[in-house]
């Protein structure tokens, strides 16, 4: 399964680089995307380096999904797909 690393988990004053909000194809709500916690979910970049994290929680209620990896991801992973095992 795929997903899109949309955005950063942001505050108002504070952003989290290591936590990621994920969107998948075909969640729909809140329901469908708490049976993806706890899932592995890995980014590999153009050069081959790969980080891995897990999915933690949902984000909101369209079925947007929390994964905390296990270092800060780089800007330029924003927009790109990531492997949900």
């Amino acid at each position: 399964m795929e997903g899109i690393l949309a955005n950063y988990r942001r505050g108002r004053h504070v952003q989290t680089n290591h936590h990621m909000v994920i969107y998948v194809d075909g969640l729909k709500n809140k329901d469908e995307a708490k049976k993806l916690i706890g899932k592995n979910i890995s980014w590999k970049s153009p050069s081959g380096k790969e980080i891995k994290g897990k999915i933690a929680s949902s984000h909101g209620n369209k079925g947007a999904l929390r994964a905390i990896f296990e270092m800060g991801m780089p800007g330029q992973s924003l927009g790109t797909k990531v492997q949900i095992k």
